[in-house]
Formats: structure tokens, C-alpha cells, sequence
């Protein structure tokens, strides 16, 4: 692949003002030449922020209007298929947002149908975070041996009232409300495909779904256990209602094995045993440094032919384990 590729975003919501930020980032090697939204005036305001040349109504008009070399998928879930198939059509590599269709069912058929026509990678940022990779970096280098159990823990006050009357998460993303799937499918799919990324292949033991808010339609509370390859038990415990907690999304891993323990809490990363360790990230820059890492892992893997790391077929495996959850609750 020659000069820099040219790629139209479809969708201008809040995710978006990130995923920009990860291509403006790759200057030289990427440039978004357009952007599509039904929303005109968002779609518009990202253009004039970004400096991104065209505005389109639809995926189906900048697909037909643009010359491109890829498509960045940031629509929400229910529009992710027809997308990805127009794009497919066109040979077009394509970066989806997680998840790659509202159910296992639909995600696998659209893989199968447009594996020989396109490159596509799953948008799945939470793995890139720097914490995560410096803590798959320490298990790589077995600092702590075999990894026997874990727990991870997701717990915020952001559906409880502020001080206006106004809830916190619902104020940051506010289409989780009406969601029939929303903290597994929308939240703590990214947990689960992370802990995958740093354990290896689970499979669910137990599933416990609630609801506390009213505000909410689907579920706001999990608990969730899962089962390593090396039988090593995993729990997930996540709640957005959660008094004492601030609204803001911070996670909690603790990985206990044979020779150390490693525990990420917050901002800080630890390393206890025999080969210390102790690194302090700024978490909203973490944030943003894990759009642009994905975005650059999809540049490179494209200009390289290297496999996605987050490619259907593996992107397929969390929805699997996401489905089970479903079904077990």
C-alpha cells in the first residue's frame, strides 16, 4: 500500500471525537477525507474541528461519492452490518467499532460473508490501554509464574443523582439507556476480551445479571465468573449504582499467581514479589492513547499484511462468552 491512505468515518457521536484523534495522530500515513452522519449538524461540527473535507448523510453516499481506501465504523451496533457489507463490497478495509452486530449470530455470518472480499478488524480499544500492555509485557516475562486466580471489578456511581439531579452516565452516553443489552454488551464486553488478552481462552461458570435504575431498560449489575484454560477461576463484579464510588469508569484487576501478585488499581500498576514493580499512568490519557493504538495496529497491520489482533475470528470468541452471559443470566 502506497501513500496514505484515505478513510471515511461513518458515524459523528462522542466515541468519534477519539477515533479522530487517533487518525490525526497518524498524519502522513492516514488521512479521514470524510465523514457520514444522518445527524447533519455533528457531522458537520467534526468536520470543522478535524478539518475533514466532505460531509455525508449516509455511509451509502460517501461510499459512492468517495474514492477510499478504508472505512472507520463508529455508527451504533444495529447499523455496523449493512456497513460493513457495503464497504466489503467495494474491497475496502474496514475498522468496526465492538460489537461487530448486535448478536454472535449476526457477527459470525457478516465475518464469514466478507472474509474474501475485505480486511476487517474489530475496534476493541480497551486491550490497547498502556496498562494493560505493560501488564501482558510482565506476565510475558513471568514475573508473577502461573497466573491462579483473578478478579476484576468495575464499580461507579454513575447512574446514582448528582447534585443537579443529573446521572453521570447517562450525561456521557446516553443511548445506554435504552438499550435491551447494555452494561455486558455496551461496557463489559471490553473487560471480558481484556482479560482474554491477558489470560487466554475463559469459559463462563456462572452469570448473574440485575437492574437498580429506573432510568435504565437493560442491566446495570453483573457478576461473572469464568474458568481459564489452567482452570484457574477469573470473577468480574460491575455495578453502576454504587454509593461511595465516583461516577467515572476506573478498573480494578488483581492477577494472584504462583510467584507474585500483580494489581492494577486506578492510576497505579503493581508488581509484588520477587521481581517488584510500581507504574503510574494518567488514566484520561491512557484513554485516548488506546483509540489511537488500535487505529495504528489497523494502519500497520494493512501496510505490513500482518494479521488484525482484534480480528473477527478472535473479536468472535468474546462475543461468544458476551452470548453465554445472555443465555446463563
Amino acid at each position: 500500500m502506497i501513500g496514505a491512505l484515505r478513510v471515511g468515518l461513518v458515524g459523528a457521536g462522542w466515541v468519534t471525537s477519539h477515533h479522530l484523534a487517533g487518525w490525526r495522530a497518524l498524519e502522513g500515513q492516514a488521512t479521514v477525507v470524510a465523514i457520514a452522519d444522518p445527524n447533519a449538524a455533528a457531522a458537520e461540527a467534526r468536520a470543522r474541528e478535524f478539518g475533514i473535507d466532505r460531509v455525508f448523510a449516509s455511509a451509502q453516499d460517501m461510499l459512492d461519492a468517495m474514492p477510499l481506501d478504508a472505512v472507520d465504523v463508529a455508527a451504533p451496533r444495529e447499523f455496523h452490518a449493512p456497513i460493513v457489507r457495503a464497504s466489503a463490497a467495494r474491497g475496502l478495509a474496514v475498522l468496526c467499532q465492538k460489537p461487530l452486530a448486535p448478536t454472535l449470530a449476526e457477527a459470525r455470518a457478516l465475518a464469514q460473508e466478507v472474509a474474501p472480499r475485505c480486511r476487517l478488524m474489530v475496534h476493541e480499544n480497551w486491550r490497547f490501554r498502556p496498562c494493560y500492555r505493560d501488564l501482558a509485557r510482565w506476565l510475558a516475562e513471568g514475573r508473577i509464574g502461573e497466573v491462579v486466580q483473578a478478579t476484576m471489578s468495575l464499580l461507579t456511581s454513575g447512574l446514582l443523582p448528582d447534585e443537579a439531579g443529573r446521572l453521570p452516565a447517562l450525561e456521557r452516553q446516553p443511548f445506554i439507556a435504552g438499550l435491551d443489552r447494555a452494561l455486558v454488551m455496551e461496557i463489559l464486553i471490553h473487560h471480558i476480551d481484556t482479560l482474554r488478552f491477558l489470560l487466554g481462552e475463559m469459559t463462563l461458570v456462572h452469570a448473574r445479571l440485575g437492574r437498580a435504575s429506573p432510568a435504565m431498560r437493560g442491566e446495570d449489575r453483573a457478576f461473572l465468573s469464568f474458568e481459564t484454560a489452567t482452570q484457574a477461576p477469573v470473577a468480574l463484579m460491575a455495578n453502576l449504582s454504587v454509593h461511595g464510588r465516583t461516577p467515572a469508569q476506573a478498573d480494578r484487576l488483581t492477577l494472584v499467581g504462583t510467584k507474585g501478585t500483580i494489581e492494577l488499581e486506578e492510576n497505579t500498576l503493581r508488581c509484588f514479589g520477587a521481581q517488584p514493580a510500581e507504574k503510574h499512568y494518567d488514566l484520561p490519557a491512557c484513554y485516548l492513547a488506546s483509540y489511537a493504538a488500535t487505529i495504528a495496529h489497523f494502519v500497520e497491520s494493512l501496510r505490513d499484511g500482518r494479521p488484525f489482533e482484534t480480528a473477527p475470528a478472535d473479536n468472535l470468541r468474546t462475543l461468544a462468552l458476551v452470548e453465554a452471559i445472555y443465555r446463563g443470566r
